[in-house]
């Protein structure tokens, strides 16, 4: 989700060295020179963050608050003071609850975070004020997966816009360098707490359905920020490996790292038989391609596969929303 982005963030805010205090003449005009790549850039965090407010809202007003489920988080949270306040207050109340978590950004992440965080949570309030969404279904079930999809969605748009619509995991962050507990630890003691509280005001048949609706939007959100092409990386032991190695870089395009090792099997008193391993890194479509590239080249290779969260240079297909 997005505390590993938030984590990296913040480690390179730290190691970037102090500037030198010196004169520089500004540029002719006042103005900072602005790239056709950086409004590029500017143009669709704009549109990620309007598309995930948009999807939040429905996932909202046409699921889970007519239905009076709820989510993990700050959007739980919200959903759960509605119970007592109204549900006409939604908004403002996911502003309010909101509000520490932006400052606490603000500090932790940066005033460009902060900023888009603040501007795409004013839209989702804005958005649930103003449009009607109509109730889609009566079905638990179906309000519980979907009310979850479109949540998910639209969180996981809105970070890719640069912003979040949910402070709970800035709020995370924060926690793990004042305490000994993990990230995940936090998160998941946070939602507990929420859910234990809503199996109290509202009925354990709603908590049940809610955590659903939890895990649902928390997939979502993975599967957006991530894509469809998630980076794999794969490790090949092959006694024909510089063919394998051949068949990546010249059939599939992609890029190899060949490191030299030994094979571990073998008899008493036999002196292990060194073997080039190969590494590679594709994306999870490809992998069927590879498979069967190396199955017809040896098919006693054998390989390991594991998901890799992110990647920067080298020969690799990129992901087409980055």
């Amino acid at each position: 989700m997005l505390i590993p982005q938030l984590i990296l963030m913040d480690k390179l805010r730290k190691k970037r060295p102090p500037a030198r205090r010196r004169f520089r003449r500004p540029p002719t005009g006042g103005t900072v020179p602005r790239t056709a790549r950086w409004w590029r850039q500017q143009v669709m965090s704009v549109l990620f963050l309007v598309a995930g407010i948009f999807s939040a809202a429905l996932g909202l007003k046409g699921f889970l608050l007519p239905n009076e489920f709820i989510d993990g988080g700050v959007t739980g949270i919200s959903l759960l003071l509605t119970q007592a306040l109204g549900k006409q207050y939604l908004a403002l109340l996911i502003v309010l609850v909101n509000v520490p978590f932006i400052i606490l950004g603000y500090f932790q992440i940066g005033r460009g975070f902060a900023l888009k965080t603040l501007l795409a949570i004013l839209g989702l309030a804005g958005t649930l004020l103003v449009i009607s969404f109509p109730i889609l279904t009566q079905d638990k079930l179906l309000i519980s997966v979907f009310g979850g999809f479109f949540l998910g969605a639209g969180i996981g748009l809105a970070m890719r816009g640069g912003g979040v619509l949910d402070g709970t995991e800035i709020l995370a962050v924060f926690l793990s360098k004042k305490t000994s507990l993990t990230l995940s630890d936090i998160i998941l003691l946070l939602n507990i707490l929420i859910f234990v509280v809503a199996a109290y005001v509202l009925s354990v048949e709603t908590a049940l359905y809610s955590i659903l609706t939890y895990l649902s939007a928390a997939k979502t959100i993975d599967f957006v920020i991530d894509g469809i092409e998630e980076y794999t990386g794969v490790t090949i032991v092959s006694g024909r490996s510089d063919a394998i190695r051949r068949m990546i870089t010249e059939q599939l395009g992609r890029g190899a790292t060949v490191y030299s090792g030994k094979r571990g099997y073998g008899g008493r008193g036999e002196t292990p038989q060194a073997i080039d391993i190969v590494f590679t890194v594709i994306t999870r479509l490809e992998l069927g391609r590879l498979t069967a590239e190396v199955e017809k080249i040896d098919r006693q290779a054998f390989m390991v596969m594991h998901s890799v969260k992110e990647t920067r240079g080298g020969v690799i297909k990129k992901r087409p929303l980055h």
